[in-house]
């Protein structure tokens, strides 16, 4: 795709929030004067984003990522083509932002079936992503590939991700005994230069590895090698998605909520929660869009979720992310958002042309119900069905805005994942929480450290054992 001024403009990622204010949603919307009382801390929010730009020691390095990795691409595309040209499979192995990514890039952007594709009709490799230690899931996971013509892709900065490092010694066991040399069979991402990856890698003569930013989260890591590998093995244009990115980020620049979608969208998140508003409901009406969501909720639920501030107070803010589809949810959840408490805001993802139109015959003329859907396409059906969506809820006074994309493409998707990391990153400052720890989440990995039995964590394994549960509340 040759990038034009033109180009650009028309694929142009826009936000419609319409649907948020009082002028279509009355006294159940937000006011124009609401929203001018917030302008002033929109544009803080704006400037502790803008000036703490790809620091390392805030986690910040993800903004810069569609700028300096001319080299780091140009070693990833080198490398995706000899995986094509010698493996069959590609899984990654990998959990939170390490899984959802790729899964996401590869659903948003690969045919809905590509796996079930002959391989004449496939860019790369069969495709795989183990994120989870359901041992169901492994097991038949080896059922349909052959780890000899596999190459695995362990993504863990620390290298001390159990579940990452439980599959990685499960599929090195099955490399060792099949007779593979393991270095020939893997890629790691991860550290720099410490963490378990690089000590494995030097143990068995130097693995292909790429390197994650000492700056950049699991859940802004998606433009960086976690995502860009898999994605340049699949044949996805990670150049143009970097561009993509790169087009939304100068969206961005102005502190104007009038200019800045991702500003204006977060600030109206944040006033939405402060109403108590405490469900945000993403409902794409794509089915390539559908596993966006699940990337979506990580991002959104991880950072805002904080029970204090950054100047130490208590707090426990958040909004929780619910994965809807559209229209497949119309008829199981829309009800909920229509008629239920006030207590959501729901972002559509609409899809202005969709790769495909599919026509829809004549047929049924004797059947009203039926006689009248002939002569239309199906893109024209599933765009009515979202617009209506978007109709009653407004109706019900029900918050809502739409995240319009022109076409699905590397170049949009691109936009849509920076405009989603700056809005969560506006709305953590408004918030004046860290948006970008995880320490609830470090609870758990403690605790199940605990419970395995790993040196270090006696205590806390005594302390949980203290906590079993008490009969007398067991039914």
């Amino acid at each position: 795709m040759r990038l034009t001024d033109d180009l650009r403009k028309q694929l142009r990622v826009t936000v419609d929030y319409t649907n948020m204010t009082d002028k279509y949603l009355g006294e159940k919307g937000i006011s124009q004067k609401t929203l001018e009382a917030h302008k002033k801390l929109a544009k803080e929010a704006h400037a502790y984003v803008t000036s703490n730009r790809g620091k390392d020691e805030l986690f910040m390095g993800w903004t810069e990522l569609p700028y300096n990795q001319d080299e780091i691409v140009a070693d990833i595309l080198e490398t995706a083509k000899g995986i094509r040209k010698k493996f069959e499979y590609f899984v990654v192995l990998g959990i939170g932002g390490s899984a959802l990514g790729p899964s996401m890039a590869f659903s948003a952007l690969c045919h809905l079936h590509y796996n079930d594709l002959p391989k004449s009709k496939r860019k790369g490799p069969k495709f795989y992503v183990e994120d989870n230690v359901d041992p169901v899931r492994m097991k038949e996971l080896l059922d349909v590939i052959d780890v000899k013509k596999t190459c695995f892709n362990v993504i863990s900065k620390s290298g001390a991700t159990s579940e990452t490092m439980t599959q990685y010694l499960i599929v090195s066991d099955l490399l060792k005994k099949a007779g593979c040399d393991l270095k020939e069979h893997l890629v790691f991402t991860t550290d720099a230069a410490r963490g378990n990856l690089v000590k494995i890698s030097k143990e068995l003569g130097g693995v292909k590895s790429f390197v994650l930013g000492d700056g950049v989260g699991g859940r802004f890591s998606e433009l960086s090698p976690v995502g860009l590998l898999p994605a340049a093995v699949l044949g996805i244009d990670i150049k143009l998605l970097l561009k993509g990115a790169a087009y939304m980020d100068k969206l961005c620049k102005a502190p104007d909520l009038k200019k800045n979608p991702a500003l204006v969208s977060a600030t109206l998140q944040y006033i939405a929660m402060k109403e108590g508003k405490n469900i945000g409901v993403m409902m794409p009406y794509s089915e390539n869009l559908r596993y966006l969501s699940d990337w979506y909720a990580q991002l959104w639920a991880e950072s805002l979720g904080k029970n204090v501030t950054l100047s130490g107070e208590k707090c426990n803010v958040g909004q929780t992310p619910v994965k809807a589809l559209g229209v497949t949810d119309q008829h199981s959840q829309v009800q909920l958002y229509t008629e239920g408490p006030y207590d959501k805001v729901v972002t559509f993802l609409s899809v202005g042309s969709y790769k495909e139109k599919s026509p829809i015959p004549h047929g049924c003329e004797n059947i009203p119900d039926v006689g009248f859907l002939g002569g239309h396409t199906m893109e024209e059906l599933i765009q009515a069905e979202n617009k209506a969506t978007a109709y009653a809820l407004t109706k019900a006074g029900r918050l809502n805005y739409t995240v319009n994309v022109p076409e699905i493409n590397e170049f949009t998707l691109g936009e849509l994942l920076y405009y989603f990391e700056l809005q969560t990153a506006y709305a953590g400052a408004m918030l004046n929480i860290d948006t970008f720890n995880q320490p609830g989440v470090e609870a758990g990995k403690k605790a199940t450290f605990a419970l395995l039995g790993k040196p270090g964590y006696e205590g806390q394994r005594k302390e949980l054992d203290n906590a079993a549960p008490d009969p007398a509340y067991i039914v």
